[in-house]
């Protein structure tokens, strides 16, 4: 069998995604590779697919349990013979893993690093054992968003197998953290497969913060009945953000580490499970979520760097369909980070120097008034646009900058402006926070104002035309271009001009500013959310799509699996579009195998002929007509 004969009979697909085929090559063939491919592109089948071409046992080390639990059921409806070995396993279902391993009938076996590091299921797998791929390997590095010690470790285990070939796979790794996996797992002469981390699919926003809930509540109201994730700094804003969600009745719920275990599996379940429309949620909702039509990220505040907005807004639009990432900025965010980070202890200076330049970089991207897309792909080490993909000059059309609503200032006007704002700050002698350099500067005489004596300051309403949303914005995009600095004292934070403010009111160097467009006229350039269908070039039918994916949902709550292990949004939109009436046809559409055909194929070919969803499942009769 080849991988093209093997990818089109358990997963339903024509054609490899881009640096899959040479994944598998390399896996085939015995040699090392480092694969790096954006969310959604098909990292999982770069493994999988050597163990359902019969080569033998695929070790794969996953970091969640939840993870590894999805990614299970996802293999087996490949059909492949697929276990997990973790702690949270009834001692039956162990018990049944171990003895499948020890008969040789075990094609992918996920284990924790923790779980491997126990060593002892290292003399049942050598035998069989041809490639022992590293998930999420941006982990075992040091510069990682999400460094695991663990993770360190697994070179003591690669090392027992050196004819095995290994494979370390990630979604987000800059160049500097590619050289460090590479390393660390000690790869030998690797293949490096580094995809383009730009996610096309994606709409990227990033904001002023002005009103959190309002904001958020925005977004939410433009994907009526769709999955969607809302990060939040702290357990406080989590609970109140869904709390003021769910009072306007929408269908959300809270998570972070602070809430019972029992409620979070159950949260978390809902929302895989398309139960629950939207997750609020500290990113301790991380990695284990692998639902694959969420439909929209907000990020309510900062998040640490931007590798971990490429992860988290990442969760969007896994399925290839439009998606829309959202980012409400304030500098606060920034600040609150680095607090946090005091409380966990002294940083050594490495990890000092490496968090300021990692807020640095959040900063530029939330403020900029540069391409989004531009901006991600070039932090990753890659050109915009990608190569092959024509794009009038920096317009992405995917981005609000790109559509016009962010406005970016002509230089003299930034210069002008930014002087202004600087003047404020150092009018106010570095004494006052933000809050009254900004009423100074919007001339609010209020009575603290007027008693030092600032309501006087030639600044005094320099800027009232502008509006505080663009005044603060732009402190904030100054704070990130180092032109003024926010200075802790008696843990109140002070608005000061750096140097290099100073130097730019001199006329020494240059600035970059921007403006969002107001709400209202954002509104109108907004494009429509396009119809699903587009985005495959297919005609729409939602009622159909619809309905079909309620036959999903059914067919999975019987199996006990997430409903994209039965099918894919975008198989559906297909099968809504050409409306499949034979077996033969169905097996054409995307994402339709031959184990899925046999599985599924009579029952949603009963919807697409006009059946209930109920009735095609087995739970009734009758046609829509009927019901």
């Amino acid at each position: 069998m080849t991988p093209e004969e093997a990818l089109r009979k358990r997963w339903g697909y024509d054609s490899f995604k881009p640096f899959q085929r040479e994944a598998v090559e390399a896996a085939l063939s015995g040699r090392d590779c480092l694969v790096v491919l954006p969310t959604g592109g098909g990292k999982s089948l770069c493994y999988q697919l050597p163990a359902a071409m019969g080569q033998g046992l695929v070790l794969v080390v996953s970091p969640l349990i939840a993870l590894m639990d999805d990614q299970v059921a996802a293999a087996r409806e490949a059909g492949l013979a697929a276990d997990a070995l973790h702690s949270n396993l009834e001692a039956d279902h162990r018990g049944e893993a171990a003895r499948r391993l020890a008969a040789g009938k075990t094609d992918v076996l996920y284990v924790s690093p923790e779980r491997l590091l126990v060593g002892d299921l290292m003399e049942g797998i050598s035998a069989r054992l041809v490639l022992i791929a590293v998930d999420e390997a941006h982990c075992v590095s040091h510069w990682g968003h999400e460094f695991r010690p663990e993770y360190r470790r697994l070179a003591e285990v690669l090392e027992r197998f050196p004819e095995t070939a290994r494979m370390a796979l990630t979604a987000t790794a800059t160049p500097e953290v590619q050289e460090d996996v590479c390393a660390q797992l000690a790869l030998r002469e690797p293949a490096r497969l580094i995809g383009h981390p730009d996610r096309a699919n994606l709409i990227y926003r990033a904001f002023p913060r002005r009103d959190q809930v309002g904001q958020v509540r925005e977004v939410v109201r433009r994907h009526p009945g769709e999955g969607g994730i809302v990060y939040a700094q702290t357990r406080r804003d989590v609970e109140r953000l869904a709390a003021r969600l769910a009072g306007a009745g929408i269908s959300c719920a809270a998570y972070h580490a602070g809430l019972p275990a029992d409620h979070r599996r159950r949260v978390q379940a809902d929302f895989v499970n398309e139960r629950l429309d939207i997750v609020v949620a500290t990113v301790a909702f991380g990695m284990g979520i692998d639902r694959s039509n969420v439909r929209y990220v907000v990020h309510a505040n900062t998040p640490r760097s931007v590798e971990h907005y490429q992860q988290e807004s990442g969760r969007a639009g896994r399925d290839g369909l439009p998606a829309e990432c959202v980012l409400l900025f304030a500098a606060s965010d920034l600040a609150a980070h680095r607090g946090l980070a005091r409380k966990d202890g002294v940083l050594a200076p490495e990890r000092q120097r490496a968090l300021e330049r990692q807020l640095r970089q959040i900063g530029r991207y939330a403020v900029a008034p540069v391409c989004r897309h531009r901006l991600l792909a070039e932090h990753f080490g890659a050109p915009y646009p990608p190569e092959g993909v024509g794009r009038d000059g920096e317009v992405c059309g995917a981005c609000d900058v790109c559509l016009d609503e962010t406005k970016r200032l002509a230089a003299e006007e930034a210069l002008l402006t930014a002087k202004k704002v600087l003047s404020g700050a150092w009018r106010a002698d570095g004494r006052f926070g933000t809050g009254h350099v900004v009423n100074l500067l919007m001339g609010r005489a209020d009575e603290r104002m007027k008693r030092i004596g600032h309501d006087a300051l030639e600044v005094f309403g320099l800027l009232k035309e502008s509006g505080e949303t663009a005044v603060r914005s732009w402190v904030d995009q100054l704070i990130v271009q180092g032109f003024l600095e926010t200075v802790e004292e008696r843990e109140y934070p002070l608005l000061r001009i750096t140097d290099a403010g100073k130097a730019l009111c001199r006329g020494e160097g240059t600035v970059r500013l921007g403006v969002p467009a107001p709400p209202a006229e954002r509104a109108k350039k907004r494009p429509k959310t396009p119809a699903r269908g587009t985005a495959l070039g297919l005609p729409a039918d939602e009622e159909l799509f619809e309905c079909l994916r309620r036959l999903r949902r059914l067919i999975a709550e019987g199996l006990g699996v997430p409903p994209y292990v039965v099918f894919h949004d975008s198989a559906l939109v297909e099968m809504a579009a050409v409306k499949p009436r034979t077996p033969e046809a169905l097996l054409g559409v995307r994402g339709v195998g031959e184990r899925k055909l046999e599985r599924y194929g009579a029952a949603f070919l009963k919807v697409i002929s006009g059946r209930t969803p109920e009735a095609a499942a087995g739970l009734g009769e009758g046609t829509p007509e009927d019901s």
